[in-house]
């Protein structure tokens, strides 16, 4: 990950081919003006967040507390924890699962990105 104080470290969901669920690692700049309108905070999980599912919008995931494992449909795993911010865009198809690493609770900020609005998510190398 880029540790440059211009940029946060973060990793990309995304849709692949035939409804697959894929990664990539990154960074978004840092002092960017987003295009946001909501956002809400959670510490519980719903039942269906314990299996694999798309994420219901394009939306930025911040860790606050907790360590998170996601996998992808071909069963690649990445760790997500404070300073690393999620972007899920996968809002299609069979989509990704997680569980908590280390603790009991995993404390969060949703954002979800306006429609078409710009990401700004730059990719450093692929997962593969």
């Amino acid at each position: 990950m880029d540790d440059s104080s211009e940029f946060i470290s973060a990793v990309r969901l995304f849709n692949g081919t035939a409804g697959s669920s894929s990664f990539e690692i990154g960074k978004i700049p840092v002092l960017k003006s987003m295009n946001t309108s909501t956002f809400w905070v959670s510490n519980t999980t719903e039942e269906w967040e314990k299996t694999d599912h798309p994420a219901p919008t394009r939306q930025y995931v911040v860790t606050l507390k907790g360590k998170i494992r996601f996998k992808v449909s071909d069963g690649s795993t990445f760790l997500i924890e404070p300073g690393i911010i999620l972007l899920a865009e996968d809002v299609e198809g069979k989509g990704h699962s997680w569980e908590i690493e280390e603790g009991d609770i995993w404390e969060r900020l949703y954002i979800p990105i306006v429609e078409n609005a710009e990401s700004f998510f730059i990719p450093v190398r692929n997962k593969r």
